[in-house]
């Protein structure tokens, strides 16, 4: 009982002291509610936003959870704070669990705002909930770990938004967002299948235009392994950068 209740309140602290810093508002907020206006706005036919939703919804995404960790571990080490809960009688396990929990809560609720601007402009029946709320909580997951591998091995608010738009910005054309992956040339696709977010875009094209190109199954194993190997960098760079 003990350890929820160090986990709530690491959650709510970060929840109501960071995330409305201006990082967080402009690249985990206006930035994708910018992509989704822009091509929503452009396109003329209603099939095609069906067809830009999976890659609108996992960019929402990846820019708001990774933008989270960046705010939330970078000012923290600034201020010491983080040293002084590294002291606390809880595991590193836990703490770093707390730390990613609000992000991947943030970046799930903003996966579906692209989804309601969506509903003005096309009809969204027959969803496949069953994937899209699954695919969108793994891409949550492994977007977060990102962010806290990154988030830990910098100091500066800038340098992890800088560091995180050097993983972010490939992503954009190597994971099947907008240009799907068997349409790239071939030398560049077997980088496409080393990122986690190919796999996450996959689930939700399935789950919005029942179109796939990897199986369901493997693609949930991979972000689940993804997301344990970030996890598990992220805690060894903690243990072994501020932990002595």
């Amino acid at each position: 009982m003990n350890r929820w209740i160090a986990f709530w309140n690491i959650l709510k602290k970060d929840m109501s002291t960071y995330y409305l810093k201006p990082p967080n508002i402009s690249w985990g907020i206006i930035f994708p509610v910018a992509w989704t206006l822009m091509f929503y706005l452009r396109s003329a036919e209603p099939v095609a936003v069906r067809d830009i939703l999976p890659g609108i919804m996992a960019l929402s995404v990846l820019f708001g959870t990774t933008s989270m960790l960046a705010v939330t571990i970078t000012f923290e080490r600034r201020s010491k704070s983080f040293e002084r809960l590294l002291l606390a009688p809880i595991s590193v396990h836990l703490l770093m669990g707390a730390k990613t929990a609000g992000a991947i809560i943030f970046g799930f609720i903003n996966a579906f705002v692209p989804v309601l601007f969506a509903l003005f402009w096309t009809d969204l029946s027959g969803l496949a909930w069953h994937i899209l709320l699954p695919a969108a909580f793994l891409i949550a997951v492994t977007s977060a770990f990102l962010g806290l591998c990154i988030a830990v091995s910098v100091t500066e608010v800038f340098e992890a938004q800088t560091f995180s738009n050097f993983f972010r910005f490939p992503m954009l054309f190597l994971c099947g967002l907008f240009i799907p992956v068997s349409q790239l040339p071939g030398f560049i696709q077997p980088l496409s299948f080393l990122l986690p977010l190919t796999y996450g875009t996959d689930m939700l094209r399935y789950a919005v235009t029942n179109e796939h190109m990897i199986p369901m199954q493997i693609n949930v194993i991979m972000l689940l392994l993804f997301g344990l190997l970030l996890f598990s960098i992220s805690i060894r760079n903690v243990k072994r950068r501020w932990i002595t």
